[in-house]
């Protein structure tokens, strides 16, 4: 033990770390040691630890120094300290996904498995299956059945969480081993049952009427572990939730009444556990739910900080779904706001914000505005996310909401605690007119001492879309050109952009804007100067048209769909020109909802968002001659053909094109016994339209999502497009061996299977837009250029004016204007301003006047550049 003293010197040089200068090359020289005999354990523990180290900081080896390591390693299975035996299965586990002949120590860890020294026995069973394939498993598979139900609680442990990992790729095999893992069930130790019941699941999760018996068999015996109570309580929730019981049947339903009983448990985690799934369950009355949320309020005043927190937390969770309910625990949470744990602080006044009267706001913001500077980001992007939900609530408020967001913005932060505030106050700006001017005054305030670069740009982007048309454009001009003086050159190019976007739709501004642009020409940085010249030539033409086309409504490419495209252009016959036509343009921005799920945010870089145009382009990109229909002008969500307990489900997304309209058919296969090939489906077609090509999917075996594609030519009449397909699936079926997959001969038969019929509406063929000021695009509009039809409806099946705003929207698929998608509270009149683009690119604005007396009464004016597509919008309603 002398040598883990250390003297007081060392002690007041605080912690050092030994192993953060290593290097891989002097490291992996140190693996000849393991080539001593006799092996030096100690030495050998020592370098082993050095190359767990450096897998473990993010160093790679190559398959090469891997497989020399590995093998190296390996020589140091003939000595028997345990600690090091032990070392060596991590290397192994660690390196067995880069090394090459791993196989090679199977006999080694097969006799530590099953040999009588149970320390090495476990870590070898966790090593065997790191780097055992399936094929290979069949030789093992005895070995594992018998420590599944081996009386040491931590083999069978090892080999039932060794076994779960199994079944996602040997998943026939592991199913074998049903009747060990029930076995293990009946084990004393709490964790060999919890890890018993979820090999047990996991095996049967396909078979619903499995599961089912299963979690009867379970709920009327006692089980000893307080983990598997709690995981049976999530199956048993899931198995509610898919029956979908209604309220008045939940209370009779023996799951139900099994997860109410676990209310009374012994373990607090199972009692918190049942009183999370009860609140967050559907279909429930006040009855079902009170219990659960007494216990709740019981955990707010607990002693431990755990319980507290986790308390408060569902109730943060649900607030928004049984906001009355949560109202009775007021009192409880109002005393968590000083709560010593700053996480349970932080979530009583978010969760506090969410069910409050509008009354106390103010009180609340001052309660936040104590303890707001102690919490790190984290949590301050909790209360940010709160704030953003309450100022929807009361947007009466925002003059205080905002106020306080503002000061939020001027404290130290990291990107992302300040990317969430102007997000917040984008979003209060984009649906609260009147908050707008103070918005962006905040924002420009922060724009002058702001050292994120992404948050600059987007701020000058949002000043150059609204700025424009406020009250007084012309004070906001300031602040985006000492941006020009000032910043990085990325930040600079977005402020001419955004000064041109103020010359484009401010003429009274025009002639001082074109003296900033003409400066700018004379930048250092190429791209500056290049807008600057871009925007100052269009703007010296005075063409509207040009304004609107290239400055004010400038269509962008999908960029990911931009890159794809130039690459295949420079793989492929470079003597043709590119077509940037083809490029689907982006779609409009929806934005996200806010997650329920506070206080696990996360450092990670967040995954760059995926429209559905992109996401299917590379599948569609495959499809011979695809190129010929142009662009897709929008994808549809799936929609489901078949129920999901089929022998067969479908699903359908539709590609919609110019003229032209491909459905994606994604098929699964849910029977072991059955090998389908040269699947398709077969449309039958209303008049008018014409299958140009039918793609079918050659095999499609079980338990596998294959494609097949239909591509249909629409009518060359635009009012004709709407219409309902008949479909069926057909292919040759196969007998096949359930193990291995493979069909049993080369015969098959033809076999056919009905799908629900499937519609194209007008939603399918319009692609949302939104235009920053509506009524400059509707006078515009009042030209030659433009057809009008206009039509007046009863709208007998709603009864308010949201519920006929939402109807419309539905069936026309258009995107909103000046937040006219939101009906003011107590108004008897609203008008609705919507726009988007038809298939083939005809632009299409509607304005819905709509009145409430004992009915809704719509007034719909319909304006495109075609003629067809006015009046098949205008019909859609009708």
């Amino acid at each position: 033990m002398g040598s883990f003293r250390r003297d007081k010197e060392e002690e007041d040089d605080g912690p050092t770390n030994a192993y953060q200068n290593l290097e891989k090359t002097s490291v992996l020289q140190e693996t000849r040691t393991f080539n001593e005999t006799p092996v030096n354990a100690r030495k050998c523990i020592h370098i082993l630890t050095k190359i767990l180290y450096l897998i473990n900081q993010g160093e790679t080896l190559v398959p090469r120094e891997a497989t020399d390591c590995f093998f190296a390693m390996t020589k140091l299975f003939q000595s028997k300290d345990v600690v090091l035996r032990r070392m060596v299965y991590l290397g192994i586990k660690e390196l067995s996904s880069v090394a090459e002949d791993v196989i090679i120590v199977t006999s080694s860890l097969t006799k530590d498995m099953t040999g009588k020294e149970d320390l090495y026995r476990a870590a070898a069973i966790r090593a065997l299956c790191s780097i055992t394939d399936h094929t290979m498993l069949q030789a093992v598979e005895r070995y594992m059945k018998q420590c599944i139900v081996d009386k040491n609680a931590a083999v069978s442990c090892a080999a039932l969480v060794s076994s779960l990992r199994l079944a996602t790729t040997a998943g026939d095999v592991v199913k074998r081993w049903a009747n060990e893992a029930q076995e293990a069930m009946n084990s004393d130790n709490i964790m060999v049952q919890y890890h018993a019941l979820g090999l047990l699941y996991h095996i049967r999760k396909s078979d619903r009427l499995a599961v089912s018996k299963l979690v009867n068999k379970l709920t009327r015996s006692s089980l000893k572990s307080p983990y598997a109570v709690c995981m049976l309580i999530r199956i048993a929730c899931k198995l509610i939730e898919e029956e979908d019981i209604p309220s008045e049947e939940l209370s009779d339903s023996p799951l139900f009444t099994f997860i109410e009983t676990c209310l009374r448990h012994k373990s607090e985690m199972v009692i918190y556990e049942a009183a999370h799934a009860i609140v967050n369950l559907k279909n429930t009355n006040h009855r079902m739910l009170s219990p659960a949320f007494s216990i709740l309020q019981l955990f707010c005043s607990s002693p431990k900080a755990t319980l507290r927190f986790a308390a408060v937390r569902t109730l943060n969770k649900v607030a928004m779904t049984h906001p009355a309910a949560v109202t009775t625990c007021n009192l409880d949470l109002e005393g968590l706001i000083t709560d010593s744990n700053r996480s349970v602080a932080t979530l009583a006044i978010t969760t506090l914000l969410k069910t409050g009267a509008e009354s106390s706001v103010e009180r609340l913001m001052k309660q936040i505005s104590t303890f707001v500077a102690e919490i790190s980001d984290e949590f301050k992007i909790v209360v940010v996310q709160a704030i953003c939900a309450l100022c929807t609530k009361y947007p009466r408020k925002h003059t205080v909401l905002m106020n306080f967001l503002s000061g939020m913005l001027r404290e130290e932060g990291g990107l992302e605690y300040k990317t969430s505030i102007v997000d917040t106050i984008i979003t209060i700006i984009e649906e609260n007119a009147d908050a707008k001017e103070s918005g962006l005054s905040h924002l420009c305030e922060f724009i002058e001492d702001c050292e994120h670069v992404s948050l600059a740009v987007r701020i000058l982007h949002l000043m150059g879309k609204e700025g424009p048309f406020a009250a007084t454009p012309s004070k906001y001009i300031r602040f985006i050109y000492n941006r020009v003086i000032l910043e990085s050159p990325i930040v600079r190019a977005a402020a001419v952009t955004a000064l041109s976007q103020f010359g484009a739709s401010c003429p009274a501004l025009l002639t001082n804007i074109l003296v900033l642009l003409g400066r700018c020409q004379m930048d250092p940085d190429d791209e500056v100067r290049d807008r600057a010249t871009y925007y100052l030539t269009i703007l010296n033409t005075e063409r509207a048209d040009l304004y609107k086309n290239y400055i004010i409504e400038r269509e962008n490419c999908s960029l990911a769909l931009l890159e794809k495209a130039l690459v295949d252009h420079l793989n492929g016959d470079l003597e043709k020109r590119f077509d940037i036509s083809v490029v689907p343009k982006a779609a409009a921005v929806v934005r996200a909802e806010i997650s329920n799920d506070v206080m696990l945010v996360s450092s990670a870089p967040r995954p760059p968002k995926i429209t559905r145009e992109e996401e299917s382009a590379s599948r569609l990109a495959q499809l011979p001659g695809i190129q010929v229909l142009g662009p897709v002008h929008r994808s549809t969500a799936p929609i489901q053909l078949t129920e999901s307990e089929t022998e067969y489900t479908v699903q359908c997304i539709k590609h919609i094109f110019g003229q032209h309209v491909v459905f994606q058919f994604d098929c699964l296969n849910t029977l072991s016994d059955q090998f389908l090939e040269n699947v398709r489906v077969e449309l039958t077609l209303p008049e008018g339209f014409t299958t140009r090509a039918v793609v079918p999917c050659p095999k499609l075996p079980y338990n596998e999502l294959q494609t097949t594609y239909v591509i249909v030519e629409f009518p060359p009449d635009a009012g004709s497009s709407i219409a309902t397909f008949g479909a069926t699936l057909r292919f040759v079926v196969k007998d096949c061996d359930p193990n291995t997959g493979e069909p049993d001969s080369e015969e098959g038969y033809d076999d056919e299977y009905m799908l629900e019929d499937m519609e194209i509406t007008v939603a399918d063929q319009i692609q949302k837009s939104k235009k920053n000021n509506f009524q400059v695009a509707w006078d515009a509009a009042d030209s030659e250029e433009w057809l009008q039809a206009e039509d007046t409806f009863v709208l007998s099946a709603v009864t308010t004016l949201q519920d006929a705003v939402n109807t419309i929207m539905k069936i026309l698929g258009l995107g909103s204007a000046n937040l006219s998608e939101k009906v003011p509270e107590g108004t008897h009149l609203h008008t609705l301003l919507c726009s988007g683009t038809f298939r083939g690119g005809a632009e299409v604005l509607v304005r819905a006047k709509l009145a409430l007396s004992e009915g809704v009464t719509l007034n719909l004016t319909v304006r495109s550049t075609d003629q067809d597509v006015a009046e098949l919008i205008t019909a859609a309603i009708g």
